[in-house]
């Protein structure tokens, strides 16, 4: 799945680190989904996306959605 998290993170100044830190979870974590090595439990997902304060589809988007564009 991809996602605009690295960008998001990065439009904020924050770094992998501090971004793992709001939202109690690794930073290796953080990598992961941000390379799309790893995609995020459901509460993950909707705990990044409220932490941006945008709709969960405005952050993460599924490779069908993408094939369609």
């Amino acid at each position: 799945m991809n996602n605009r998290l690295r960008v998001l993170r990065a439009e904020r100044g924050w770094s992998q680190q501090d971004l793992a830190e709001r939202l109690e979870v690794s930073r290796q974590s953080v990598n992961a989904i941000e390379t799309g090595r790893y995609d995020p439990s459901l509460p993950l997902a909707f705990k990044i996306a409220e932490l941006f304060g945008l709709a969960i589809e405005n952050v993460f988007v599924s490779p069908s959605k993408e094939s369609e564009s």
